[in-house]
């Protein structure tokens, strides 16, 4: 039976890395999917498809989404690509959030298998840091936020991300495979 993974973690927990080393990966089997967001796509984050919010809304009433959901002043949609890929007998791993997961649990059951991924709140601070994206207020509402969406471990499995990206990847592999 395919597999729809659902990752979710923090800003600044390393899902961008951890989907981009995914998608290095010789794994056939595994596809890692783009998202659809209202987001310039030279925003410096994810390997995404910007749309505006008119496109969005077209393809939203067009059913073109399997998924989608609004988040941080931004809206972000997951292709019906996504079912057909599952469909043919391929796992796929979507950048999905936890405030939706519910959302993704009712449409997939037992195919999904949620992955949060989990950081220390020095790591956490120091890549936030690094990054330069958010003030340091901003870094503090984070880590807030972070601590407040601790993930559970009766509602998805938990993957350390305090240590290198290769760790991280094998992690990830032993939990879904």
């Amino acid at each position: 039976m395919s597999k729809i993974v659902w990752l979710m973690g923090p800003s600044g927990s390393g899902k961008d890395s951890l989907l981009g080393a995914l998608r290095q990966q010789e794994n056939n089997q595994l596809l890692v999917a783009h998202r659809y967001i209202t987001r310039a796509a030279d925003a410096g984050c994810e390997n995404h498809v910007a749309l505006s919010e008119t496109e969005f809304t077209q393809r939203q009433k067009q059913g073109l989404f399997a998924l989608c959901w609004q988040a941080h002043h931004q809206r972000y949609g997951v292709g019906i690509e996504l079912d057909i890929w599952l469909d043919s007998g391929l796992d796929v791993v979507v950048n999905g959030s936890r405030q939706h997961l519910a959302q993704a649990r009712a449409r997939y059951g037992k195919a999904l298998v949620p992955i949060c991924l989990h950081v220390s709140t020095d790591v956490l601070r120091q890549r936030l840091e690094t990054r330069g994206r958010e003030t340091p207020l901003q870094i503090e509402q984070r880590l807030q936020r972070a601590a407040f969406y601790a993930p559970d471990s009766s509602e998805c499995f938990i993957l350390n991300n305090d240590g290198s990206l290769a760790e991280s990847v094998l992690s990830f592999m032993r939990l879904v495979y």
